[in-house]
């Protein structure tokens, strides 16, 4: 299984994010997988251009989207991306769109198509704490895991998608005003990894 693996840059005035330093720590063969690592620019249009233009050149098998939720406990595998972005703050070039489609005469929401409830109970099994998450909320990660399936879709590519997004790393949630939960990048590297063993076991 070739695997396209993508994880955001750093976003929000943050220096870091937790979903790329996840992923720099998961093996180029991880799991039997070819894994293509994509960094990708938390920029709304831009996102879903850059990763579009690496399944044109790469051609995987699957693609597995990795974004920070910061608030959330728990690693959270999405199960749809709906057609809207309102976003709370702006992206890295300064777009804030406010209820806007992502694509006009487009359907109102995609599925992922990975195996989310295998996945997320083998991360569980793991010791690391995961849910199925019915909302990838409307900022560019929802952006980009609507605009890849709908590419998929429209095309007519026999690829899975879908996205997971992780918690903050516990320097980022001690910079908080408030209290917010953490997961180590281990933590998080170890789901993702297990996500990817789930999904090349069941080719």
């Amino acid at each position: 299984m070739k695997l396209l693996l993508t994880a955001f840059d750093p976003f929000g005035g943050e220096k870091t994010n937790p979903a790329q330093q996840a992923v720099g720590l998961i093996p180029a063969n991880a799991c039997g997988a070819e894994v293509v690592k994509l960094t990708v620019p938390t920029v709304f249009v831009r996102s879903v251009e850059t990763v579009v233009n690496a399944i044109r050149s790469e051609k995987p098998d699957a693609v597995l989207m990795i974004g920070q939720a910061g608030g959330r406990s728990a690693v959270s595998v999405e199960r749809v991306a709906i057609n809207i972005n309102s976003a709370s703050i702006a992206d890295n070039e300064g777009n804030r769109p406010i209820e806007e489609l992502i694509e006009q005469d487009a359907p109102a929401a995609y599925f992922s198509t990975l195996p989310i409830v295998r996945i997320v109970d083998a991360i569980r099994a793991e010791g690391v704490p995961a849910v199925i998450s019915n909302t990838a909320g409307t900022f560019v990660c929802n952006q980009l895991m609507y605009g890849v399936l709908h590419y998929i879709e429209e095309e007519a590519l026999p690829i899975r998608a879908g996205f997971i997004h992780i918690p903050f790393a516990p320097e980022q949630a001690a910079r908080q005003s408030a209290p917010m939960p953490s997961m180590s990048i281990e933590d998080s590297a170890r789901a993702i990894e297990t996500a990817i063993r789930t999904l090349a076991g069941s080719e």
